[in-house]
């Protein structure tokens, strides 16, 4: 259609003119130092893309963050019906659409206590300025969200919703001020401006004081009994209330966790949260209690996602839970976070774990940077966090999970609330006291896979040459539309010359900038 020299003509022109009218606005940089920036926002300012289109057939468009100050800055190019390859300092990759793995369900973030307390904190218009940027078409467009049930650590007090000793029946059960000043009007307002379907994740982080060994709130304290009891039935339905009361306000969640971080009292701070499992009590819990309750329920078609804890756990959590049929029957994910996945390999893990139980999906549910005590816990613009989290994305992508949940939406400049001092960073540093918020490269690097990876689509093979010299990190999907998608991360200090190959349109042939990712799209058909 394009063949002649007339009609590339005419197209470019109508690019163009497409290019010239839109309407996306771009970063307002602020500068920490030479190489670390942030892009401001305020009730008035905030940067904003483009609606995802597709180019006629031959075309692609990219899309390219950097170090050097690119934020998601888009481009369009030509395919090549003769391309060659890049040569021995290159990459040449084959996109191959018939070898196909798993479906994509997407990204997000986690809406807690500080979260919603950060956005609330600014004004109207500021607020709606943030949420838009995560979930609106003029932002990277999350349909993923994580809540946890009552308190964490990234709320500013420990509490419950029945703290009155032995309520077995619940009838004191009621949600926390948080909820209801807090997190519903948030959640409310994402729902407004959403431009997808956001599937909510809840996960429980402790139980009430009575219903636990240690006879507090916080602390690393046991469900009281054995799996099948009283105690862990109460908890059971205790998890099945909260789905209750927020259904009222017409919220329905896609999925719970059956504990976050089960193994954290091997190294959590002594009062930390949390419910103690084994693996053993995990599989007696969700079999005997929270399976049978939550199949009985009108939330029945919530599912349950085991784990919820670091992938060095696995695949043994995995053959211990669901190796029991029992239990299995219940389970329709296993939970994982990022942390300490540099102690162990992914295939190890992760493809181990697909392996034996390839109908159940592995997804991650909780990253953060500036969690080690020693780390700065707010680096503002720095653009190796950003990295850290792509490159973690493009490895767990290529090992069969389906979709990354980041941590908190939203912090203030100490990286908090958090009662514990437990203070992390987030790709949204809000500064109340201006009224303004800042978004980190680990805001653009997300935006690179949520933004163009829609739930449905699928990964499929993108094999590369082998050669000495920088690897860049990349992933290949299949979108819904039948759009191809290629995500490529160059974290090293040079640039990196690369062709894709896509039998179906010819050869893309570009540069990788040093310290850059980039996403391409192109149709196919």
């Amino acid at each position: 259609m394009w063949g002649s020299d007339a009609g590339v003509w005419v197209f470019s022109f109508f690019l163009w003119v497409i290019g010239s009218t839109t309407a996306n606005r771009p970063c307002l940089p602020k500068f920490v130092d030479s190489d670390d920036m942030v892009c401001v926002c305020n009730a008035t300012y905030c940067d904003t893309l483009d609606s995802v289109f597709l180019l006629p057939k031959g075309f692609y468009s990219k899309y390219v963050s950097s170090r050097s100050g690119y934020r998601m800055d888009f481009t369009r190019g030509r395919f090549q019906q003769n391309g060659t390859s890049t040569g021995f300092m290159g990459t040449d990759y084959i996109f191959n659409d018939s070898e196909r793995h798993q479906y994509i369900k997407g990204f997000g973030g986690s809406h807690t206590d500080a979260a919603a307390i950060n956005i609330l904190s600014l004004s109207p218009a500021a607020q709606d300025q943030l949420l838009r940027s995560y979930f609106s078409s003029s932002g990277i467009e999350y349909n993923l969200l994580r809540m946890p049930i009552a308190a964490c650590d990234f709320s500013t007090h420990p509490y419950t919703y029945d703290d009155i000793p032995y309520d077995f029946d619940l009838k004191y059960f009621q949600l926390a001020m948080e909820d209801i000043k807090f997190r519903i009007p948030v959640l409310q307002h994402i729902m407004a401006v959403a431009q997808r379907p956001i599937s909510i994740v809840a996960s429980p982080w402790t139980a009430p004081a009575w219903l636990k060994t240690n006879g507090q709130v916080k602390g690393k304290g046991q469900l009281r009994g054995k799996a099948g009891d009283r105690f862990h039935k109460t908890w059971a339905n205790y998890l099945i209330r909260f789905l209750q009361e927020y259904a009222k306000y017409n919220i329905k969640f896609w999925a719970m966790t059956s504990q976050n971080e089960p193994r954290i009292s091997l190294v959590a701070m002594e009062d930390f949260p949390t419910i103690k499992y084994t693996p053993e009590e995990q599989r007696d819990f969700i079999m005997l209690d929270l399976g049978p309750a939550l199949a009985a329920s009108e939330h029945r078609d919530v599912l349950i996602l085991m784990h919820d804890d670091v992938r060095l756990s696995l695949p043994r959590w995995a053959e211990v839970v669901l190796g029991n049929s029992s239990a299995s029957k219940y389970i329709s994910g296993i939970g994982i976070h990022w942390y300490m996945d540099a102690v162990i390999c992914a295939d190890c893990t992760l493809g181990a774990t697909h392996r034996l139980f390839p109908d159940v999906f592995l997804l991650y549910t909780e990253a953060c940077n500036g969690f080690l005590p020693w780390d700065t816990k707010v680096l503002l613009g720095s653009w190796d966090r950003g990295a850290r989290y792509s490159k973690n994305i493009i490895e767990n992508l290529n090992n069969y999970v389906v979709g990354w949940i980041d941590w908190n939406l939203a912090l203030d400049t100490k990286g908090g609330p958090n009662w514990l001092d437990n203070f992390v960073d987030s790709p949204i540093i809000v500064d109340a006291t201006k009224d303004e918020f800042y978004k980190q490269p680990m805001f653009y690097h997300l935006g690179h896979f949520s933004k163009f990876i829609p739930e449905g689509s699928i990964r499929v093979g993108l094999t590369s040459n082998s050669w000495l010299g920088c690897k860049l990190h990349s992933v290949g999907v299949l979108r819904p539309d039948g759009a191809a998608v290629v995500v490529i991360l160059n974290n090293c200090f040079s640039d990196v010359e690369f062709t894709i190959s896509d039998g179906s349109v010819g050869v893309l042939r570009d540069i990788a900038p040093a310290y850059s990712i980039q996403t391409y799209l192109w149709r196919r058909a």
